[in-house]
């Protein structure tokens, strides 16, 4: 999350939290083949689905999450990284880009303003916290400052000295000595954001000891379209498989997501994973990219397709040729924030869609794609994948989606259905399309 930038330009954080996995319940993975409860409703398909851990029941379980309306099936987590709020002001602009989550505070941030505008929060550990916070943040990149190891943490924090001592990587040891000074049992999730260290740099059981042992709720930020090694760097990229030709792309950001997911998966218990879009200039080289508002709608659709259960944005340049801590607020965001008010708006209608659990179906071996059915409808999500999927393309459709036509949704158009197939164009790498068809 360019911590090192992030403390250098906002002194105030302070990350206290963390907690284990016995002190919040975990759900279950679902078997593929289980229609959820919603779906019962409506008229399944004859395949198998994408295991999931639960979506708006999952949050049911933890109490003030619950009464903060988390398990409503029309509630989908936007949320902003690291802002500072300390007058309505502030929430009404956030609220104005179809925001509704914060995920982490800064100190001097005003929780009464936060719980009287009707907004959420995930973050460290506060005297102030109240009914609008529903997780605590364990911490942020402990995969990367930490390490993957059993040292002993010394209590410090980067740029505060030795974090570990003898000498030896003490990433777990930090997360267990902050877990115990979480109240047990408090109704809230558990969550965590992780790095490059479990996306790239760890082998599979040291990554999937931090995404599993600690959290009921975790995320992975990999800036794709900005960052300005994880294209090149032998250590970074190229270790999933990503090419240089084929690195700045909108389907990057769903491989963060299948990362994330088949790491959570290992334990056999599922938690929802949240995606990290940028939306600026996060990275100070200057050789670093600034993102578009095309890219970030690309990179938001290829998450929510990946199975992102909520979509977090990084909200401040670092570099670039504006400065700032709060770009979905000021000028530096003008922009991007009518895309992204835009983008939110039609995450918060389809809430009720998102929130089922999908079907697998290959329509398209080029695209990537996702398949949901909710009130007697099917939705189908399409953009180009990772290496293609791009001009004009046919998705096959199954047996069961016998119809005319499919509307394609925020676009004002409809696409004819022949032969069982729907033929459309995708013109840039993160165009994206979302159907609905009624049998």
């Amino acid at each position: 999350m360019r911590r090192r930038l992030a403390l250098t330009m906002l002194a105030t954080l302070t990350l206290t939290a963390a907690c284990t996995a016995e002190d919040e319940p975990r759900a279950p993975s679902v078997a593929a083949s289980e229609p959820s409860a919603e779906a019962a409703g409506s008229a399944a398909l004859a395949t198998a689905r994408v295991p999931w851990e639960g979506g708006p029941s999952y949050y049911a379980k933890f109490a003030k999450a619950k009464a903060a309306g988390w398990d409503d099936p029309e509630f989908f987590p936007l949320g902003v990284w690291y802002e500072s709020v300390q007058a309505p002001a502030d929430v009404a602009k956030d609220k104005a880009a179809g925001l509704n989550t914060y995920v982490m505070l800064t100190s001097t941030s005003n929780m009464e303003v936060v719980k009287r505008g009707g907004m959420h929060a995930m973050t460290e550990i506060r005297k102030d916290a109240g009914g609008e916070t529903t997780a605590w943040l364990l911490n942020d990149e402990v995969d990367m400052w930490g390490g993957p190891g059993d040292g002993t943490w010394s209590g410090k924090f980067p740029g505060e000295g030795d974090i570990c001592s003898r000498g030896k990587s003490c990433g777990f040891d930090v997360l267990k000595q902050l877990s115990g000074k979480l109240p047990a049992d408090d109704g809230r999730m558990r969550y965590a954001n992780f790095g490059k260290g479990v996306m790239f740099w760890q082998s599979d059981d040291e990554a999937a000891r931090f995404v599993n042992e600690y959290t009921t709720a975790v995320s992975n930020d990999i800036y794709w379209y900005t960052d300005p090694n994880v294209c090149t760097s032998s250590s970074e990229g190229a270790r999933l498989g990503v090419e240089k030709d084929n690195c700045r792309r909108a389907a990057n950001y769903g491989l963060t997501m299948d990362r994330m997911r088949e790491l959570d998966a290992t334990d056999g218990k599922l938690q929802p994973v949240y995606a990290f879009i940028e939306v600026g200039h996060p990275f100070s080289e200057a050789d670093a990219p600034t993102i578009t508002a095309d890219q970030i709608a690309g990179a938001t659709m290829s998450s929510l397709i990946h199975e992102a259960r909520g979509i977090l944005y990084f909200n401040h340049n670092f570099g670039g040729p504006c400065i700032s801590q709060h770009v979905l607020r000021d000028g530096c965001g003008t922009a991007v924030r009518p895309g992204v008010t835009e983008l939110n708006r039609r995450i918060t209608s389809l809430a009720p869609v998102l929130n089922t659990q999908s079907y697998r179906w290959d329509f398209n071996s080029d695209l990537d794609t996702m398949l949901k059915a909710h009130d007697g409808s099917y939705y189908i999500f399409a953009m180009p994948g990772r290496t293609g999927g791009t001009g004009e393309q046919t998705l096959s459709l199954p047996t069961e989606l016998a119809a005319s036509s499919a509307e394609v949704l925020f676009e004002n158009r409809s696409v004819p259905v022949q032969g069982g197939s729907i033929t459309d164009t995708f013109d840039k790498e993160f165009s994206y399309h979302i159907y609905r068809i009624q049998p």
